[in-house]
């Protein structure tokens, strides 16, 4: 009841920041305020001249207004119109990647994440899982503070790539745990007389893959001994449903072991700096990025079906991703299952790279232009950040400038 509780204090001091936050400048001017949105722009500015683009504005506000009354539905303008089109592509793949990458999964099983990988006291793998959210926490800030230097595309492939580093260890460490799986050494009778699949096993790996099953054993110094895989109680995973570990008791005072959902092993360090390291890359980049830059890269009119959009995208995913997690681990092992969100992220690097332009800097009256290219030429490279084609009209023509006659122009 406290840890749920908790959760309202940040929502309090969210309302409450709410009732200082001005309007929009571009919605007071929607709304005739034009006064109101002269000295909100200028104190935005830092009481800089705030004329050209308060024109700007308003002239944009202007043209969108005569698209609103367009026939059709935005949606459907928004597919035929190649701008749009490729920004919905762009904003609904960042939020499809980000889900694809695990962060939820990591997120809601950090706790069973942890114990999956060895960490046997379960008030330990929440504080640990603890750790890892305010960790989370943590960088989430300084991804607001890098954002205005290294730019959303910069941040956003930077922490990707940091992402699909830390889920290779975060595998490779269940990998190795798999790798020195302890034998089973015992194999007691099921006193039931039922068929249980837990007899089968070789190996505490495969014991622990099993819902159904744990692993009770002994420990001599550091080495597993005596283990058998047997049948979990059906009302506590804390015990086996019969034999030497059934009474949690008398187990323990006879220097017993039960471990459901985890194999002993001296690499469950390797899980926590998987962990660690997946967060504090994910949560400066591609934690905000794909809601950063799904507000900046729509015009006014399709703003608002462009987020929902992508919104919508993102909890579809959100649901896929986990819900399928554990299914996933039992099928393709819990290495298996982490080395497919590496790959889900090294194929949104490819689509990131080739796709998201950078937005830093650039006005929403802006933005429109950086999509009229093919979408595999939006993410122009740096050098290419500079380079803008000048035009002229004279007499009612568009004439080029070539960058010899760029110069002479003022």
């Amino acid at each position: 009841r406290y840890m749920l509780g908790l959760s309202a204090v940040p929502a309090v001091i969210q309302f409450l920041g709410f009732l200082f936050l001005p309007e929009s400048p571009r919605w007071l001017i929607q709304k005739g305020q034009t006064q109101r949105a002269r000295r909100i722009l200028s104190q935005m500015r830092g009481n800089q001249a705030i004329d050209e683009e308060y024109d700007s504005i308003k002239n944009n506000i202007e043209e969108e207004e005569k698209e609103v009354g367009a026939a059709g539905p935005v949606i459907c303008r928004m597919l035929t119109y190649p701008p749009t089109r490729r920004a919905l592509i762009v904003g609904c793949g960042l939020q499809m990647f980000q889900q694809l990458s695990g962060i939820n999964t990591v997120m809601y099983y950090s706790a069973t994440i942890l114990q999956m990988s060895g960490v046997e006291d379960d008030r330990l793998a929440i504080w640990l899982a603890a750790l890892t959210a305010f960790i989370n926490f943590i960088f989430t800030l300084v991804g607001v503070w890098l954002v205005e230097r290294m730019g959303r595309r910069k941040l956003t492939l930077g922490s990707l790539t940091g992402t699909a580093v830390a889920l290779i260890i975060l595998a490779s460490g269940f990998l190795l745990s798999a790798q020195v799986s302890p034998r089973i050494t015992l194999n007691p009778p099921d006193p039931s007389h039922q068929n249980s699949t837990c007899t089968k096993y070789s190996y505490c790996n495969g014991c622990m893959l099993d819902p159904d099953c744990g692993l009770c054993y002994k420990l001599n110094k550091s080495s597993v001994i005596e283990s058998s895989c047997i049948p979990v109680d059906k009302d506590s995973t804390m015990k086996a449903a019969w034999g030497r570990c059934s009474n949690e008791t008398v187990f323990k005072k006879e220097d017993l072991f039960w471990a459901y959902n985890f194999c002993p092993t001296p690499y469950s360090w390797t899980a926590l700096l998987g962990l660690i390291l997946y967060l504090v890359f994910f949560a400066p980049g591609m934690g905000p990025m794909p809601w950063t830059v799904n507000s900046e890269i729509y015009p006014l009119w399709a703003r608002s079906t462009g987020n929902a959009c992508s919104s919508g995208v993102n909890w579809v995913f959100n649901v896929l991703v986990s819900l399928t997690f554990l299914h996933t681990a039992e099928y393709l092992t819990y290495y298996g299952a982490f080395f497919l969100y590496a790959g889900f992220a090294a194929l949104g690097l490819v689509f990131i790279y080739g796709c998201l332009p950078e937005t830093k800097g650039k006005k929403l009256e802006e933005i429109e232009s950086l999509f009229e290219n093919r979408l595999c030429t939006c993410g122009m490279s740096d050098s290419d950040e500079g380079r803008y084609i000048e035009y002229i009209r004279v007499k009612g023509s568009n004439y080029h400038l070539s960058d010899n006659d760029a110069s002479d122009v003022e």
